[in-house]
């Protein structure tokens, strides 16, 4: 299964339709639904960390937009956020980006992209996992 993760950026330029970068985030979601139809499995995850720092409140109505994207939570439960501050010791990275290398650690046998403004700070939260991380 692919699994695209979404970053603080890609989730602003999702949610905000004059944002620079909102026409490549929905490309890359395109992509998504057309694996989707040839029966590929694909799915879109946001880590919870992520949706705070950028400010997506799903039950807002300024939300309904980027709602009506199929968008999957990953939640900061116990486990990971545990996992997530083994990540910001190590690394020094944001708490959004510590989740969202804890989330990619529990996608066992999936094929990971992450939509990013930062590519490094993915590779290295992801490591030792290998990720694609474009950069948007």
């Amino acid at each position: 299964m692919r699994t695209v993760l979404l970053d603080n950026e890609a989730v602003r330029a999702l949610a905000d339709a004059t944002h620079p970068k909102h026409r490549v985030v929905v490309a890359h979601l395109a992509g998504v639904v057309v694996r989707r139809r040839k029966a590929t499995p694909a799915r879109v995850v946001v880590a919870t960390a992520v949706r705070v720092e950028a400010g997506w409140d799903r039950s807002v109505p300024d939300a309904a937009a980027i709602n009506r994207y199929r968008v999957v939570d990953a939640a900061l439960d116990g486990p990971t956020a545990n996992h997530a501050a083994g990540i910001v010791n190590r690394t020094g990275v944001s708490v959004a980006d510590a989740h969202t290398g804890a989330v990619i650690d529990t996608l066992t046998g999936d094929e990971i992209v992450v939509l990013t403004s930062d590519p490094d700070d993915m590779v290295r939260v992801s490591t030792p996992r290998p990720i694609t991380a474009v950069r948007i």
